[in-house]
């Protein structure tokens, strides 16, 4: 849903986008650069290049991003290649293929998808999650 709003004493308009918008290219759709966004985003084109969103990312089964991604949350279903900074969920869907390198909070992999990847979680986005190794116990 869109907001018109008419200037004073003309006729040009322009248009306001809810925070939550959902933006979208179809299949067949190449961008090469980088996006920025406050809402949601679903790919179904191929985009060379970085995507930095604050909502989710989804890429469809014939989605392809070559770069770097940041976003809250993620659903994929086609291809990745490159960084990806996922502050919340990072989720594969079983047609997914993700190669490169990955930092998330919380990572979910249906059986079948491919994902070739460094991985790091976090527990907070931008601090590492320390491994708790049990306490060793003097002999004495």
């Amino acid at each position: 849903m869109a907001i018109t709003k008419k200037t004073s004493n003309t006729m040009a308009t322009y248009q306001e986008s809810p925070v939550n918008s959902i933006n979208s290219f179809a299949n067949g759709t190449e961008i090469t650069g980088e996006i920025k966004a406050s809402g949601d985003i679903r790919i179904d084109g191929k985009l060379k290049g970085n995507i930095n969103i604050k909502g989710r990312l989804v890429i469809g089964t014939t989605g392809v991003v070559e770069g770097e991604i940041m976003c809250s949350n993620c659903d994929v279903s086609g291809k990745i290649s490159g960084k990806v900074n996922v502050s919340e969920l990072f989720s594969l869907k079983a047609t997914a293929v993700v190669e490169g390198e990955v930092i998330t909070k919380k990572l979910s992999i249906e059986p079948g998808a491919v994902f070739t990847v460094t991985c790091k979680m976090n527990e907070e986005k931008g601090q590492s999650n320390p491994i708790h190794q049990p306490e060793k116990k003097d002999k004495n």
